[in-house]
């Protein structure tokens, strides 16, 4: 450590990660001097994979460029947090995130890369009447406040660019969220007819076809309507892409009563079972290696006239002790089967038809978000009972799953529910943009100015509805029954902004570049977020050396910023082997600086430890 180096807060440059990667399979493209990437020894390096054809199948719309450079940029912007609208700030493990989804995608990238089992997004269907955000190269944080300032903004089927607006502003989110997938992960997309098909050609460009794993119809209606002028749409379609050949769908767990033929007529202590032949089509003459006879209950010796067994002689011989072949009640079948028992069945594969006695309808999700928040103020929630299906296919116990489009929150809500069902521990982090709801609307009349003041007292409802019939479920225990435990119902609230940390102008000397209003938990936030630390850590106030800081995810990260920091703070705080260190530059003196790099430096060498100290 020879010197301190300023912080980065820019978000994760992604173009330049896969540089690196490219650089690491393959080190003699980097050119000499800069490093940049020699792309004609590339091509030598693949050969034959390099299609050099002038006419190859290709998905395209106008704007499709800006929409790829979207996806590239970096954002200087941070997430503020607010723990007054929050539930169980110190100790919750979810996230609501209010702001415009692509710059918050960019911003997670580094605390989150490849942390995500689940997405599931819900996005605008392009009716020519629901929102379609307006991405800017701009000022972001300018161009999200002018967003959020909208409600019910239409993207006109009179354009030109109907599709091509809609295919922009999804590509880069998806390419955004791709990156933030677990290698076993998998993304669930809600959408109906209008926008199917350019979502399958987006999603083949970001995935790959090869990661395509279904088209599920769900169907989100049980009535047809007359006032169609067509056909009366009783489905909706929801697009499953992977993120490698890595995942793996969960298999629905089989029960007796779920299942047709599992009984116990015998009482077998091993559980229901139901029965597969023994005979093989193969013919004698074909597998003489499984002709052989089998002795039955009632004295017989049994062997077939014209088929083989399926089975060997020697495994034949271990059903017969572990008591697998059945002949029937009374034991006199011409031929025995085998006993496949419940316990040991491999799981339901899942089917691409959801029908509303399994995944809902809109009607129930409607329903049950009015039942909650007493009032109609979202249109067409999606039903919770939809969102746990998703989360029993492609979700375990510990998953962090996100929706970036949250809307009504129903994905939050669900997840609650499903770690109460089974004592999972997953965690979401929901995005939403806060569109205003519209003057004289029943949401405007209720209170609520925007979407994510709605979905936030949704989740807050739904957390207190959980708990309360856990701890009357717990009142009612029978004789030896454990109590159920409360899940993790809180969420930290964070609101997407500018850097708290002034940029100077060329030549500007600026002693504090903390704005004025921004507070030391903001910054504190804002050091997690460009380090990649993820935002669910606990933060602890405290001294050290007889220095007040912060600590974050037990000195995962330390925090010093306030004034009066001394040569002996920082040996205590070097003491304590932190694995970053940030001091803002305005506490620091030339001589603090000298002494912090000698005290740091000599820490990592005595404990062979690495320390990363900054300022900013």
């Amino acid at each position: 450590m020879e010197e301190i180096r300023h912080m980065d807060l820019e978000s994760e440059d992604l173009v330049a990660y896969r540089v690196e990667q490219l650089k690491e399979l393959f080190p003699e493209i980097a050119t000499e001097g800069d490093g940049s990437i020699d792309f004609e020894k590339l091509r030598l390096i693949l050969g034959d994979e390099v299609d050099e054809g002038d006419e190859r199948y290709a998905f395209t719309w106008p704007g499709k460029a800006d929409a790829i450079r979207q996806a590239q940029t970096v954002s200087t912007a941070t997430l503020r947090p607010c723990p007054e609208k929050s539930v169980n700030w110190d100790t919750t493990q979810n996230l609501y995130i209010e702001g415009d989804n692509l710059e918050v995608l960019k911003l997670l990238q580094r605390g989150y890369h490849g942390k995500v089992k689940l997405i599931y997004i819900d996005p605008p269907y392009n009716t020519g009447h629901d929102f379609v955000y307006r991405d800017s190269f701009g000022d972001s944080i300018e161009n999200y406040r002018e967003q959020a300032g909208l409600s019910g903004q239409s993207n006109a089927d009179t354009s030109g660019r109907y599709h091509s607006n809609w295919c922009s502003m999804m590509y880069p989110r998806l390419k955004l969220a791709r990156e933030l997938l677990s290698d076993d992960g998998a993304i669930f997309i809600s959408i109906d007819d209008n926008e199917m098909k350019n979502l399958m050609e987006l999603c083949d460009e970001v995935f790959g076809d090869s990661n395509f794993k279904s088209c599920i119809a769900w169907q989100k209606r049980y009535t047809r309507s007359n006032n169609t002028v067509d056909f009366t749409t009783m489905v909706e379609h929801v697009l499953v892409y992977a993120k490698s050949s890595s995942f793996v769908v969960n298999l629905l767990p089989r029960t007796a009563d779920s299942d047709e033929g599992y009984t116990n007529p015998d009482n077998d202590p091993r559980g229901p079972w139901i029965t597969s032949s023994y005979v093989n089509p193969a013919r004698r003459e074909d597998r003489p290696n499984l002709v052989y006879k089998i002795p039955a209950p009632d004295g017989r010796i049994v062997g077939h006239p014209t088929n083989a067994w399926k089975y060997s002689q020697e495994e034949c011989e271990k059903h017969i002790a572990e008591g697998r072949l059945w002949w029937g009640l009374d034991g006199k079948a011409l031929y025995p089967r085998k006993k496949n028992y419940l316990s040991e069945a491999r799981g339901i594969t899942p089917v691409n038809l959801w029908k509303q006695e399994y995944a809902g309808n809109t009607d129930m999700g409607g329903k049950e978000a009015k039942d909650l928040l007493g009032g109609k103020y979202f249109d067409f929630p999606k039903p919770t009972l939809l969102m746990r299906r998703v989360l029993e296919h492609a979700s375990d116990c510990g998953s962090i799953v996100m929706d970036f489009f949250s809307g009504s929150a129903s994905m939050a809500d669900a997840v609650m529910q499903e770690n109460a069902l089974d004592g999972g521990n997953r965690h979401f982090i929901m995005i939403q943009l806060p569109e205003k709801t519209l003057d004289g609307s029943e949401a405007f009349k209720a209170g609520y100015s925007n979407l994510c003041d709605i979905g936030e007292e949704r989740i807050r409802r739904a957390g207190k509805k959980i708990a309360e019939e856990i701890e009357e479920s717990n009142r009612q225990l029978k004789i030896g029954e454990e109590p159920k435990k409360v899940p993790d119902i809180g969420f930290r609230v964070l609101k997407l902004d500018d850097s708290g940390i002034a940029k100077p102008e060329p030549g500007q000397l600026m002693l504090d570049r903390v704005k004025p209003e921004r507070t030391d938990e903001d910054i504190v936030f804002e050091m997690m977020l460009k380090w990649g630390i993820e935002l669910t850590y606990p933060i602890e106030k405290t001294e050290i050396g007889g220095y007040p800081c912060y600590s974050v995810a037990g000195d995962a990260l330390i925090c010093c910023m306030q004034k009066g920091l001394t040569v002996g703070a920082i040996q205590a705080i070097a003491d304590r082997l932190p694995s970053r260190v940030l001091m803002l530059d305005s506490i620091l003196d030339d001589t603090l600086k000298l002494n912090a790099v000698q005290i740091f430096k000599h820490a990592e060498e005595k404990h062979q430890v690495t320390i990363d100290l900054r300022t900013v």
